[in-house]
């Protein structure tokens, strides 16, 4: 079973934070992708990872081919389809840039989302963008909903501002679009906060197919100042329904594995191999037969406030 994400970056900036330079990625089946981005250097505004920089907020690429996409020829090669760039800054300080490649055929669904709201225009979040594939019909009801605060998922997010995994989306009844997600065969969500932009909100939904999963596993993580380390908040996996239960009893200390650096560090970790990552979380997730994981830090006031794992 593929998943809807095909690839993994994370650009830093470099030693006279004039550019952004590769830091790490996961490309599977795609290393001629890997060789093309190894080389490259992104100044803000520049290219899609240049552009979150600039923009300090999530940004949807539909478009690899016909856009300021710099490598759209490799893209092509290995049959992307769409991209998403999420920014963390740390105050004024830009930690990192972490772009998602997705792919998708005529057979699998999924879709990824950007919605926003300006606290002086109004009090509802509205689709900034999308991608949604073959999901049209999907798509049309997205743009013409709109969430109040703590209303559906990206509502919810907003009230919050912690990350949030959705399952059943279609009988959800915190899933607003619950019967459009039923018709369009979507299952499973995971909204992130972005609240890099003063006086805006952004929020990423990730909208999940079963044959088609954004990622075959799902956890949020929070610090705990009674257990110091990371705890549980959350978890979702298709096909192990009692992890939330498994994992519920686990601390990751600072700084161990990719959940711990991206807690430690502000910026989204890659691993390639879990089975040789130390945590208890890795070991469960290489146990089960997962391989790789990006761990991405959500940051308020330049304090890690969760840290996400997706298993690739």
């Amino acid at each position: 079973m593929k998943t809807f994400i095909q690839i993994t970056e994370v650009w830093v900036p470099n030693r006279n934070r004039d550019a952004l330079e590769f830091h790490s990625g996961l490309y599977g089946p795609h290393q001629s992708f890997r060789l093309a981005s190894e080389r490259m250097h992104f100044g803000i505004d520049e290219g899609l990872p240049g552009k979150a920089w600039a923009s300090r907020h999530p940004i949807v690429l539909k478009d690899l081919q016909h856009s300021y996409f710099l490598r759209s020829r490799q893209a092509q090669e290995a049959g992307l389809s769409c991209a998403i760039a999420l920014p963390v800054f740390a105050g004024e300080h830009l930690l990192a840039v972490l772009v998602m490649f997705c792919a998708q055929d005529d057979e699998s669904a999924g879709a990824v989302e950007v919605w926003h709201n300006a606290e002086d225009k109004g009090l509802e979040l509205t689709l900034e963008d999308g991608y949604y594939g073959i999901l049209d019909g999907f798509e049309f009801a997205a743009r013409h909903t709109r969430f109040p605060r703590a209303s559906g998922l990206p509502g919810i997010v907003w009230d919050s501002n912690l990350p949030l995994i959705v399952s059943d989306l279609g009988h959800n009844k915190r899933f607003l679009r619950r019967d459009d997600a039923r018709t369009a065969g979507l299952c499973t969500g995971l909204g992130l906060p972005s609240p890099y932009l003063p006086g805006h909100t952004y929020v990423v939904s990730f909208l999940s197919a079963l044959g088609t999963p954004i990622a075959r596993r799902f956890e949020i993580w929070v610090p705990s100042q009674e257990h110091g380390g990371l705890r549980l908040h959350s978890a979702h996996c298709d096909n192990d329904r009692q992890l939330p239960e498994r994992l519920g009893d686990i601390t990751i200390e600072r700084g161990l594995g990719a959940l711990g650096r991206a807690w430690f560090t502000g910026i989204p970790t890659i691993t390639e191999h879990l089975d040789e990552d130390r945590s208890p979380n890795a070991r469960a997730a290489a146990d089960f037969g997962l391989t790789s994981m990006v761990s991405i830090p959500i940051l308020n006031d330049g304090t890690t406030s969760a840290v996400v794992g997706l298993y690739l």
